[in-house]
């Protein structure tokens, strides 16, 4: 029988459930067990694609098409756990499937509650994930312990125990130790009344991990043990780490979490061996290189509206021993005071995916910046799409060249919606999502990175290039060097006679991860190197 592992967290948000459980899931892997990983999220909205990434930061997207959280990222990076769409459970969607039971009569006129028909819908995803070929499934549940959207889920995983017995069950849960200056001294009762509040709920944690910015002493570790019911050893400190996420593991191994969950869990393993993470560390610390990389977009002001793209540089970094800065520019700062002094000194730019025209013309004026200046440019989705707007305008002369997304009656759309969307009304869910399959040109900037012509990669958008004006930008120097297999839709373009532009309609930081950099993010950086080398 599988083994389930529950991850909550209390006190407060964003404590860093996500990378705990990320991290979990990497150290299991290494001790030689096949994980599966998972997130319930507590809002309604049945997945967050349409959400602001001011709200709620970037969109996850899986091969599958899922629009996902942010925190399966995460587990992609940490491990190499399938997901799938059944990886990622929102309140919106456990309703949703609910409802639609409810309609066809499949409750066989019962009246329909909270307990059981919602909470057995959200076990009834948890079980999804169980097969011959998985040792143990790790279960996150968003949000913090007290808030009321979320009591299904607790009461849900309550039961879980119950249905399948408590040996085969682990609940981790995660808290914040705060520091009180004034005091001089930790805090340990904002975890001591997390704790009892989820005693309350039915659930007595195994574990905790406790997030902290300075050490926490041996006697405090005795307070929490004896005030929440666990063993001194169970209390595992998780300090704020100043360097990079990629400790996270390596910390919590020197803790002895991973020990600690096998012996809790009664698992027999091979020893664990995170000597590559380790010397992957020592590599990120000792760097050759240094790059600057400006990342223009319209949501900068939010962390994690573009963490898979950061996370991507970084990885990058790694792979080409070298410390990637990246400068966060807002498109409309360069709108309001020009390239020369936003951009100057740069030794990459690259614009990521987005919506809407504000801050359009900033990431149009980046671009040309990059073309004029002969520095390494990276267009990712909607930076293709601008890509192609500014080489309209300022190469080919189309002075009134845009999207449709931007301008309807534009007199030059080079970017127009995709056929297919014209007969969509629904925004949630109804991109062009999840993997495709892409050709690319033997010979390729795109081809040489990848070392094959045939790739796949995820994608999220409702616009695509215009065919009709292909043969316009090709004949003055931007090639288009990857499509769909019918040739119909572009995916890659690429600019002549320049010594690194390169623009994507794809997204490909939601394929790497810190042991394996993508492809294109490393020809990147390799790029950015070279220009830094020749200054």
């Amino acid at each position: 029988m599988a083994k389930h592992i529950f991850v909550t967290g209390g006190v407060v948000s964003s404590l860093g459930k996500g990378l705990t459980s990320a991290s979990v899931g990497m150290l299991l892997e290494r001790r030689g067990f096949r994980v599966r990983l998972q997130k319930f999220d507590p809002y309604i909205n049945v997945d967050p694609g349409t959400m602001s990434p001011y709200q709620h930061g970037e969109v996850y997207v899986l091969d599958d098409g899922a629009e996902t959280d942010l925190d399966l990222g995460h587990y992609e990076r940490f491990t190499n756990a399938p997901l799938t769409r059944d990886c990622n459970y929102t309140t919106g969607k456990i309703y949703q499937t609910v409802i639609q039971k409810e309609r066809k009569g499949e409750y066989l006129g019962k009246t329909v509650q909270v307990i059981p028909h919602v909470t057995d819908e959200i076990k009834a995803g948890i079980k999804k994930l169980v097969n011959d070929d998985v040792d143990v499934v790790i279960t996150e549940i968003g949000g913090t312990v007290g808030d009321i959207e979320g009591l299904p889920f607790l009461e849900a995983i309550r039961q879980f125990a119950l249905d399948i017995g408590k040996a085969n069950i682990l609940y981790i849960h995660l808290t914040l130790i705060p520091y009180l200056k004034a005091a001089g001294e930790m805090k340990t009762k904002p975890t001591q009344h997390s704790v009892e509040r989820l005693r309350q709920i039915g659930i007595q944690p195994d574990i905790l991990i406790c997030r902290t910015e300075r050490e926490i002493s041996q006697q405090d570790i005795d307070k929490i043990a004896l005030f929440c019911n666990v063993e001194a050893r169970a209390v595992i400190e998780e300090r704020d780490k100043d360097f990079s996420i990629y400790e996270v593991p390596v910390s919590l191994v020197d803790h002895g979490l991973d020990q600690l969950i096998v012996d809790k869990l009664h698992l027999k393993c091979k020893p664990l061996d995170i000597s590559d993470w380790r010397e992957m560390l020592v590599r990120m610390r000792n760097p050759a290189h240094e790059v600057q990389v400006a990342v223009v977009g319209k949501y900068i002001k939010h962390n994690d509206a573009y963490k898979s793209i950061y996370e991507s540089l970084e990885h990058a970094g790694i792979a080409e021993h070298t410390r990637v800065v990246i400068r966060k520019i807002e498109a409309e700062e360069i709108e309001r005071e020009g390239t020369e002094r936003i951009l100057s000194g740069l030794d990459g730019i690259l614009v990521p995916g987005g919506f809407d025209y504000r801050g359009s013309n900033g990431k149009i004026d980046a671009i040309r910046y990059a073309r004029e200046r002969s520095v390494p440019f990276f267009g990712i989705c909607l930076g293709l799409q601008c890509a192609v707007i500014e080489f309209a305008r300022n190469v080919c002369h189309l002075a009134d060249a845009n999207s449709t997304e931007f301008d309807h009656n534009t007199s030059h759309p080079v970017v127009v919606m995709l056929d297919e969307q014209f007969r969509i009304t629904d925004k949630g869910g109804t991109m062009r999502l999840g993997s495709y399959d892409c050709v690319l040109s033997p010979g390729s900037q795109a081809h040489k990175a990848y070392g094959t012509v045939d790739v796949k990669e995820r994608h999220r958008h409702r616009y695509e290039v215009n065919n009709q004006y292909r043969g316009q930008f090709e004949a003055n120097g931007l090639v288009v060097t990857g499509t769909s297999p019918n040739g119909k839709l572009v995916e890659v373009v690429e600019l002549r006679d320049h010594p690194w532009f390169l623009a994507v309609q794809c997204h490909p930081e939601f394929k790497s991860k810190p042991t394996q950099a993508h492809p294109l993010f490393q020809s990147f950086i390799h790029g950015c190197v070279r220009r830094r080398e020749r200054k």
